[in-house]
């Protein structure tokens, strides 16, 4: 039950996302993208020509969520990003974004691993 709870948290703090992103102006082009035995890219999208790896926290607490943006987890994002340049054979432009969702506010991180 309780892993379900974090499952529809952070379905709503995807649907937030999206919409905040595409009233920014992105075109979305793909959610909850997975590449194989690399992990999981929560929205793939797309704004004047550059391509945007995003990975979505959120935190129902005072918690700030970019506090799970782990080594480990940007590494998977990282990873799975490039796989999805190479399956999709992609020489584009490209960045790794964050989009962070507390008790309802939207803050968009762009470029998070330089």
């Amino acid at each position: 039950m309780q892993r379900n709870l974090f499952k529809q948290i952070g379905n709503d703090a995807e649907t937030l996302a999206t919409q905040f992103l595409e009233e920014a102006g992105f075109r979305i082009v793909e959610r909850n993208y997975y590449a194989r035995k690399l992990g999981e890219i929560d929205i793939i999208a797309q704004k004047e020509g550059v391509l945007h790896f995003i990975e979505v926290k959120s935190s129902g607490r005072d918690f700030n969520p970019v506090w799970n943006l782990t080594p480990k987890k940007m590494d998977r994002v990282i990873r799975s990003s490039h796989y999805y340049l190479t399956v999709n054979r992609l020489d584009v432009p490209y960045c790794i974004d964050a989009v962070l969702v507390r008790r309802g506010e939207v803050e968009l991180l762009e470029n998070i691993t330089m």
